[in-house]
């Protein structure tokens, strides 16, 4: 398949009160449609604002950023972006949750939009929650509601940013797996930022390693490990082999 993201020659500078700062230098990769990518760096090299530049909330300084060979504009509607946080209002219902978003685009009384919601509801095991809070959720369920309210306005590209830092070990395995399946099973191309290899290698079909700032692509690797799962992908024997050539690019 053809590129589906494309990023070419992209740099950003930005502003403080001293100084201008460069944050990201000439800046290329492609990930391919129905992917899942994933950034990896050193802290403060710039991933989040990768993001940022991604989901049109930030303008490049130089170069662009094509999805489906077209600019990527502010408020593009052919995205959607997970957080670290899940964000979903407390004094709201599940279902209210879920629709949040159709709600601020006028699409809550689409019966077909409508219904496409209460079908992901049934097929990731939330149906039976619509009416509750999100209090009386686990974390990883919140995470799923957060995902459900995202693919309910039909994103192309997901952007994932450290969803599962806020969650325990055990949950952000169990998570980690739920999310991916339910990305896959959706056709959806996913960008994510993590400081997680293990994360990072378990997810991806692609790893983008950036260098300390300004950051550029230091190394793009290719990952193929057997197993259907994040959880089983990680007993693959060549995990620990690109688990130390990461870190050692990190480093």
């Amino acid at each position: 398949m053809e590129s589906f993201l494309q990023y070419k020659n992209l740099s950003y500078f930005y502003q403080t009160k001293e100084s201008e700062i460069h944050a990201l230098n000439n800046i290329n990769f492609v990930v391919k449609q129905k992917d899942f990518a994933s950034i990896v760096g050193p802290s403060g090299c710039g991933k989040t604002t990768m993001l940022s530049l991604t989901a049109g909330l930030l303008q490049p300084t130089d170069g662009e950023i094509l999805l489906n060979n077209k600019k990527i504009e502010k408020n593009d509607s052919r995205i959607g972006y997970m957080f670290q946080r899940d964000h979903l209002f407390e004094w709201r219902t599940i279902w209210q949750n879920i629709i949040l978003g159709l709600e601020i685009q006028k699409k809550h009384k689409d019966e077909k939009t409508l219904c496409f919601a209460e079908e992901l509801l049934k097929k990731y095991d939330l149906y039976n929650f619509k009416n509750k809070k999100p209090r009386q959720l686990s974390g990883g369920m919140r995470q799923r509601v957060a995902l459900i309210r995202t693919l309910v306005l039909n994103p192309t590209l997901l952007l994932l940013d450290e969803p599962f830092s806020a969650l325990d070990f055990q949950t952000r395995l169990k998570v980690c797996d739920d999310v991916y399946q339910i990305i896959k099973s959706e056709e959806k191309t996913a960008l994510l930022v993590t400081h997680d290899i293990s994360e990072a290698l378990s997810m991806s079909d692609q790893i983008i390693i950036l260098s300390s700032r300004p950051a550029s692509v230091k190394k793009e690797l290719k990952i193929n490990f057997q197993g259907k799962t994040p959880l089983e992908k990680r007993e693959d024997k060549d995990f620990g082999k690109y688990f130390e050539l990461i870190w050692r690019n990190l480093s």
